[in-house]
C-alpha cells in the first residue's frame, strides 16, 4: 500500500517538492535527476541523443533506453520527452521508498506517460516487480499512464534506427516532401515511387532521401516489420 509521496524535480538548482498524488507539475525545463556519466569500463552504454521531438538532446543510459527514444522520436503527438524526469519518494508498506523513471513523455492534449526501461528477463526480479507497482499505483493515482518497455522486434529497431538519420526536418524541401505525398496517394513499390517523383528533374538520391524523412515522420507508411527494400510497398497516410 503507497502512502505519503512526493514528487522531487530539480529546477533552477533547486529540488522542488510537490505532494503525490493530486499536486500540480510542470514540465518545463525538466533537468534529468542524475548526470550522464561514461568513463571507460563502465558496465552500461549511456550517452546523449538528438530528438527530433524536442529539436535538443535528450540522455540515456543503456542500448535498452536509446531503443525506447528512437521508437519514441517518431511519434510526433509528443511534445515533451525527458528523461530521469523526477525522484518519487513514498512509504510503501511503511518503508520509505525512492524510485527515478527513465523517461517522461507528455502529448499534445496533455496526457502524460511515465516510462521505466527494463530487460525482459528482469521483470520477474522481485525486487524490480515490486518497485513498477508502487509506481505504477501513484502514477495511475495521479491520473497519467505508467508504461514497461522491454527488448522491441528486432527488425522494427533496426528499420527505425536507420529511418533516424532521417530526422531532421530542416534538411529536406517542403515543396518535394509534399509532391512525393502526392504521388504515393496509391500504394507504390519503394523503387517505383523513386522513380515517379524523379520525373520532376530531382536525382534519385535526393528523392530517396526526401522518402525515407516521410517514412521517419509517418507522413509515409510502410510494413516496418519487414526489412527495408526497394520493393517494399509504401503509402501516403
Amino acid at each position: 500500500m503507497v502512502g505519503e509521496a512526493v514528487l522531487r524535480r530539480r529546477c533552477g538548482g533547486e529540488v522542488v517538492e510537490t505532494p503525490m498524488p493530486g499536486g500540480a507539475v510542470g514540465f518545463d525545463e525538466l533537468v534529468p535527476w542524475r548526470v550522464f556519466r561514461s568513463c571507460r569500463g563502465q558496465a552500461h552504454y549511456s550517452g546523449m541523443y538528438w530528438s527530433a521531438v524536442m529539436g535538443g538532446h535528450v540522455g540515456y543510459e543503456s542500448r535498452l533506453e536509446l531503443a525506447w527514444l528512437l521508437l519514441a522520436d517518431r511519434d510526433a503527438g509528443w511534445n515533451v520527452i525527458a528523461s530521469q524526469p523526477f525522484q518519487l519518494v513514498a512509504t510503501v508498506d511503511g518503508c520509505v521508498r525512492r524510485h527515478v523513471p527513465d523517461f517522461l513523455a507528455v502529448r499534445d492534449d496533455g496526457l502524460v506517460t511515465v516510462v521505466d526501461v527494463k530487460p525482459r528477463r528482469r521483470l520477474q526480479d522481485p525486487t524490480v516487480a515490486f518497485a513498477f507497482a508502487w509506481t505504477r499505483d501513484l502514477v495511475e493515482e495521479q491520473g497519467w499512464r505508467f508504461e514497461i518497455f522491454s527488448e522491441p522486434d528486432r527488425v522494427l529497431l533496426a528499420n527505425v534506427r536507420f529511418l533516424a538519420g532521417y530526422r531532421r526536418a530542416w534538411q529536406f524541401d517542403v515543396g518535394l516532401l509534399e509532391r512525393a505525398v502526392e504521388v504515393l496517394a496509391c500504394p507504390l513499390p519503394f523503387a517505383d515511387a523513386e522513380e515517379r517523383v524523379m520525373t520532376h528533374g530531382d536525382g534519385r538520391a535526393r528523392v530517396r532521401g526526401h522518402l525515407l524523412h516521410l517514412l521517419w515522420s509517418g507522413r509515409v507508411r510502410c510494413d516496418l516489420s519487414l526489412p527495408l527494400s526497394e520493393s517494399m510497398l509504401v503509402e501516403a497516410v
